[in-house]
Parts: structure tokens; sequence; C-alpha cells
């Protein structure tokens, strides 16, 4: 059974950078594209960066693009997420997905495993 653990997030300032990191374990890491979504009471839960299997391809939310990197070591069986210039709109639990497939989507219920999510609050 695969399980991802996230971890890294807390309680910035706007325009400050903080790094997510995800564990996978229990699978075949590079069988699965990887992604990051974020949750809040407002807008849900909401795709924000994905990566394909090898890291060749990625994708961004508009929100994030510029300011949000999503990398993997698939020697680690980890994948990250680097965040910059963060704004207080940024401020959701944060959660890691796999999906058992060469490409991305960004369509939450696509997704075959989730980690637990961690807290990234934004103040302003």
């Amino acid at each position: 059974q695969v399980q991802l653990v996230e971890s890294g997030g807390g309680l910035v300032q706007s325009g400050d950078s903080l790094s997510l990191s995800c564990t996978f374990a229990g699978g075949t890491f590079i069988s699965y594209s990887m992604s990051w979504f974020r949750q809040t009471p407002r807008e849900g839960r909401q795709f924000v960066a994905g990566i394909n299997w090898n890291g060749g391809t990625t994708f961004y939310a508009d929100s994030v693009k510029g300011r949000f990197t999503i990398s993997r070591d698939n020697a680690k069986n980890t994948v990250f997420l680097q965040m910059t210039d963060l704004k207080p709109e940024d401020t959701a639990v944060y959660y890691c997905a796999a999906l058992l497939s060469v490409v991305v989507v960004y369509v939450a219920d696509d997704y075959d495993y989730w980690g637990q999510g961690t807290q990234v609050t934004v103040s302003s």
C-alpha cells in the first residue's frame, strides 16, 4: 500500500520562502506522476503543481507560476514544492498526491493516493 507523508509546512510572513517535501513508500515511485494540491474552506481542493515520472514535464496553476517550483528525486522517492514570494492567499493545507500515470492531470478525484496534508500559513 502506498503511503505519502508531507512535511515542511509552517507559519511565515508575506514574501518569505518555504519548501515542502513528500516522501513516497510502499510502491514503485517512478510509476507515478506526482502533484501538489491545496485546500481552503473557500476554494476547496485546487491543483497547485504536478510533475511526471522523470521530472521532464511540469505544470502549475496560474496563481503560482513563477513563484513555486515542483521537483522530484527518484533516488529518494521524494517530491518537493519550493515556494517563494509567499502571499496570504497561499494559506492552505497542502497535500501531495500520487497518480498511476505517465502524465499529470489536474482533477483531484483521479489521484490514487494522498498524504495527510501540511499547513502553510502566510501572514501579512
